[in-house]
């Protein structure tokens, strides 16, 4: 039994598996959070490239060292090593008290060897021997990509005595030679008298992303056949893909490290290579935001987590050893999955390539961001935020120092309902409205079937597309496609979220239903308005295009709702299924705004890498004077406070349609218990003397497009000592 006076993370130390955090960035250490999370039951950490990206081009951990580094002339490359030696330096010392009090068993952080070198043995050996020495600390793991030429670069890497994090494993086979490179290494250096007991390692095996891949598997067969036992097989399938070949991978490293081969390196002071759990975040909505955690618990394994799942598993995580419960089951459903035409070798071959794509990717943009950053540094146009403030000033001052000390950021991200109410039933409303926090990290993984899915729509012929929404599920899309309008040769995008008869028959008039697609979008699946345009336009189809005609929708809702019935009842193409603990007005980033996106011809990644990039700028280890959530928000609060209840919100020309969405954002989230904000958008700024002292103005702006004349106003009033924000 597990000792229910710890918390879910630690009790997992328990039946043998260390939890790792797969994050790293300097706010995390200098601000303490790093340590925060080592008390919770974190016992290592995995150093996250993307992250690292997010950190340096949306906030200012970085600014006054690349400043340094900039001014001694170094190019964006080496800034980033200089960077990532320095933060994995601290983090290793950071972490070297768990290093230590479990005799070299935990306490690591991992760096990784540019992915571009995946396919490059030499390179690979070569690189992680620099980045080894350079940093030079025992409790280091040099991450190297198991391809086909990492393989000999691992087992040489580890040869010379060098910590070595295997990543992008994905199937059973290179698992078994990531294995096999290990055990070599360890023997060849038996053979010569050399040591062996301080050589860590750990094997990354990544879950989440082959259920992603077999599902998709999975809803194609599902659409092609119309016989009840075999879809009842296929849903059967459903989300046990990556649990089962993980399972596989256990037994693997069971037989492996229960041989006698295994026991005479163990004689000699060898430690065993553990399995790591690598991308466990689920990223379906109807999946239990911890199951990659709760189904890989046992012992000698690691499992490294996002911030967003640690947060959950602490919250309702359930310990118990499972990693080779329920073998013989797991074995079988992999059968069955091949039994349907399914090859999870080619899911796990495509992984791996796309995997390197992805890490490699990921530094490419990490390299443009170092160089962005230092040209702006440069032409000291680093500052997208500022504030006059005039009398509000120095109680704004006090109060971000109260957010500081109070951890108002912390709380947030870790949905600590109790920062609003102190009511449990109230606690339990607010908790399943806060999924949006980490909606974008979550939505990324779903980018590329997302974009996949409008290339099928555009592809199929359609001319048009409608959306039917009412609010939240509605205005995020219009301001999308507003402000970034659409690509060229994808359907024309109309929005219907009105309930009049005559902007009903302005779209009809424009649409020719046969060649339409339409996406029918409500949370909760019953909205009145949304489905009554659905039936309205249904019939429109059927008599166009009859037994084909719920090829024309898609359905975007939460899981269980009226609509997901509907939807399969009736034939849509496809249902999205989002996520039930987002509310209908921060859906945005959801698949009530991506899908819209996507059939619009957006670039998804690029949307969401920025949506990214600001969620890494108000991270809770970032200091509230530069965390421009923290900032804008403590503002907004004093300047209620002072009877400034009215909010301005003035944009360029070309986001004229963003205060729009904004003003429902602030009207419906704040206005409780008499405690609201009044937002007002639309109108152009006004002299001075024409507002009493109830204003707060807000200047959202695109650099390079404002209005010169607008600008003129909005420093008249800044002149007049009114509280304006500029961003």
């Amino acid at each position: 039994m597990a000792d229910t006076a710890k918390n879910p993370l630690q009790q997992l130390g328990e039946y043998g598996q260390s939890p790792w955090l797969d994050n790293i960035r300097r706010g995390l250490i200098t601000s303490g959070e790093l340590q925060r999370m080592l008390d919770n039951g974190i016992k290592g950490v995995t150093a996250n490239p993307t992250i690292f990206e997010k950190a340096i081009s949306g906030s200012t951990d970085y600014d006054t060292a690349i400043e340094k580094l900039v001014q001694g002339g170094k190019s964006a490359a080496d800034i980033y090593k200089i960077l990532i030696i320095e933060d994995i330096g601290n983090a290793a010392d950071t972490l070297r008290p768990i290093y230590d009090k479990t005799e070299g068993e935990d306490g690591f952080i991992s760096i990784e060897v540019a992915p571009g070198l995946a396919h490059d043995t030499e390179g690979t050996i070569k690189e992680a021997q620099e980045f080894w020495d350079a940093i030079n600390k025992p409790n280091v793991l040099i991450k190297i990509p198991a391809t086909a030429e990492g393989i000999p670069a691992i087992e040489e890497t580890l040869y010379r005595g060098i910590n070595v994090n295997i990543t992008l494993i994905f199937s059973v086979g290179v698992y078994r030679q990531v294995m096999e490179a290990y055990l070599k290494a360890l023997e060849r250096r038996v053979a010569e008298g050399k040591p062996v007991d301080k050589i860590a390692s750990v094997a990354s095996f990544f879950v989440s992303r082959v259920d992603t891949k077999a599902d998709k598997a999975l809803e194609e067969k599902l659409k092609q056949t119309q016989d009840p036992d075999k879809q009842k097989l296929i849903k059967s399938l459903f989300g046990t893909t990556a649990i089962n070949n993980s399972k596989m991978a256990y037994e693997e490293f069971l037989q492996v490290f229960g041989a006698d081969r295994w026991e005479r390196l163990k004689e000699k002071g060898a430690r065993v290579q553990r399995p790591l759990w690598a991308s466990t975040s689920t990223k379906n909505p109807e999946y239990n935001d911890v199951m990659y955690v709760e189904e890989l618990i046992g012992p000698d394994t690691v499992n490294t987590m996002p911030d967003a799942t640690i947060k959950a598993f602490m919250d309702h995580g359930k310990v118990a050893r499972t990693v080779d419960a329920n073998v013989d089951l797991a074995r079988r459903q992999l059968a069955e999955l091949e039994s349907l035409g399914i090859s999870l070798e080619q899911i796990t071959d495509e992984l791996t390539v796309e995997g390197v794509e992805s890490f490699s990717k990921s530094f490419t943009t990490l390299d443009a961001c170092i160089e962005a950053k230092r040209d702006s540094l440069l032409s000291g146009l680093s500052e997208r935020y500022s504030a006059s403030l005039g009398e509000l000033g120095p109680q704004v001052s006090q109060n971000l120092r109260l957010a500081g000390s109070k951890q108002y950021a912390s709380k947030i991200w870790d949905k600590n309902a109790s920062f609003w109410k102190e009511d449990e039933a109230a606690q339990k409303t607010i908790k399943n409205r806060l999924g949006w926090l980490g909606v974008a990290s979550i939505m990324r993984d779903c980018a590329a079937d997302t974009a996949g899915f409008a290339q099928e729509v555009k592809e199929a012929g359609y001319k048009s597309v409608v959306l039917l929404g009412m609010g939240g599920s509605s205005l995020a899309p219009e301001v999308i496609n507003r402000v970034l309008g659409q690509a060229e040769g994808y359907p024309r995008f109309f929005m219907l979220d009105s309930t009049n008869p005559g902007t009903i028959e302005a779209i009809e008039r424009r649409i020719d239903p046969a060649t339409t697609f339409f996406v029918v979008a409500t949370k909760s699946g019953g909205t009145t308005e949304t489905i009554s345009f659905y039936r309205y336009f249904r019939e429109k189809v059927d008599a166009a295009k009859g037994e084909k005609a719920g090829e024309n929708f898609v359905a975007i809702t939460d899981p269980g709702s009226s609509l997901e019935e509907l939807a399969s009842k009736e034939g849509f193409r496809r249902t999205f299924l989002n996520m039930a603990d987002i509310g209908g007005r921060y859906s945005a980033l959801s698949y009530f705004g991506i899908v819209p996106a996507a059939l619009m011809g957006l670039d998804i990644d690029t949307l969401l890498d920025r949506a990214e990039t600001m969620a890494e700028a108000c991270a809770p280890c970032v200091n509230p004077e530069d965390n421009p959530g923290t900032w804008l928000g403590t503002i907004m609060g004093t300047a209620w406070r002072a009877g400034r209840d009215k909010v301005t919100v003035l944009t360029s020309p070309d986001l004229d349609s963003f205060g729009l969405w904004a003003e429902q954002l602030l009207a419906e989230s704040t206005g409780k218990e008499g405690k609201g904000l009044i937002p007002i958008t639309g109108e152009p700024a006004g002299r001075p003397s024409a507002y009493a002292h109830d204003r707060l103005f807000i200047y959202l702006t695109i650099e390079g497009a404002t209005d010169p004349e607008q600008d003129h106003e909005v420093q008249k009033l800044e002149n007049a000592n009114m509280p304006v924000v500029r961003l």
